[in-house]
């Protein structure tokens, strides 16, 4: 099992991550406080979708308290964006909703031309935009939400930065991200660009403000790192919540544009995904007939991953599909059917509120 910000690989043990990274599980009482707030509680709450976190009692407390709270996560812009980096994007707006807060989402598209070498800094630079609409479709509150391009708003970023990087040492880094002696010198720096969205609303508003963390536990590393400096730089420690990743559409691993075959993109065509669908890796049994008598085993199955991360609100129906599926009364040709018309008609309609995005663009972008 590997787990870093730029690689994961493997069979994923997220107890075993919980106990590497020395975070804590969400519990009940955590939850339970959560949909106190929001009314109701995330799909991906109720089924241990976001299973860990960083002092997430305190910034309720805060929250409870009346003390300012924000929000705080991104995306790495190195091309289109697939359903596993929505997964994370629809609860942070759940949380936004909620709790009335703030959002800095920061694109870094410095981050992703330093890592790739076949892509340009206009490359990563487009795709923070393009992946921009993916975001605004997702229906968070332009009144609220602040997306930060490393490259372009490095003005805003830039002081705070150094003042990050003079608290952090090279061993520090090295350490945390496995960096080598071929690395190259921008990755060295970058960890500071990215924990300035940590500070950067308590900055700009003149007062400390608690924030929130909702990304996928590879993510990890950076908030280690901008913990141990923040109250030497007179701020609050991020808080965190961590994610699972949605796996892909292939036997084992996590949805990646790497492996474009097992991942659905927002702007695939639908009939495209749909035949991605057609071909996922399921928990069946090798014959329609051996699946009626013995039953398959939704745990591996990748139809059944869809319906449980982000396409079956009803929890009823999901412990139905899942004896269904065991029992052998659905077959896997029923359900990636089904599923693949599910996903046809969820991207025709995110695809319509994507290309409505770019009216609203503006309205997004820090000022």
């Amino acid at each position: 099992m590997i787990v870093t910000p730029w690689k994961v690989s493997g069979d994923v043990d997220y107890n075993r991550l919980i106990e590497r990274f020395g975070t804590r599980p969400l519990i009940r009482g955590l939850l339970d406080r959560l949909g106190r707030h929001a009314g109701h509680l995330h799909l991906q709450l109720r089924r241990g979708i976001f299973f860990s976190h960083r002092d997430l009692d305190w910034w309720l407390d805060m929250y409870e308290a009346g003390q300012p709270v924000g929000l705080y996560t991104g995306r790495g812009p190195s091309g289109p964006v697939h359903l596993g980096h929505l997964l994370p994007w629809f609860f942070t707006k759940y949380l936004q909703d909620a709790f009335g807060a703030e959002l800095y989402f920061q694109m870094t598209d410095d981050e992703k031309f330093l890592i790739h070498p076949d892509l340009s800094l206009d490359d990563t630079v487009g795709y923070t935009y393009e992946n921009a609409l993916d975001l605004i479709a997702c229906g968070l509150d332009p009144e609220k939400t602040h997306i930060i391009s490393d490259v372009n708003n490095i003005g805003h970023l830039y002081k705070l930065a150094l003042r990050v990087a003079k608290r952090v040492t090279y061993s520090t880094i090295k350490a945390v991200f496995g960096l080598t002696d071929s690395d190259n010198i921008g990755i060295i720096w970058f960890p500071a660009i990215q924990a300035v969205p940590c500070f950067i609303q308590s900055a700009r508003e003149g007062r400390n403000v608690a924030v929130l963390i909702p990304a996928a536990i590879d993510q990890d590393p950076y908030w280690r790192m901008t913990r141990d400096i923040a109250e030497k730089l007179g701020y609050y420690k991020p808080a965190q919540m961590h994610a699972k990743f949605l796996p892909g559409l292939g036997r084992g691993g996590k949805m990646s544009a790497s492996m474009p075959e097992t991942a659905i993109f927002t702007i695939d065509p639908p009939e495209a995904a749909a035949k991605k669908v057609m071909s996922a890796f399921t928990g069946g049994r090798p014959t329609v007939r051996e699946q009626q008598e013995l039953g398959g085993d939704p745990s591996i199955c990748t139809i059944y991953a869809y319906y449980y991360y982000l396409f079956e609100e009803d929890d009823a129906k999901l412990a139905k599909l899942e004896r269904d599926c065991r029992s052998g009364a659905i077959i896997c040709g029923e359900c990636k059917a089904r599923l693949a018309e599910i996903i046809k008609r969820f991207l025709a309609d995110f695809q319509r509120k994507r290309e409505k995005a770019r009216d609203l663009l503006d309205q997004f972008l820090l000022k």
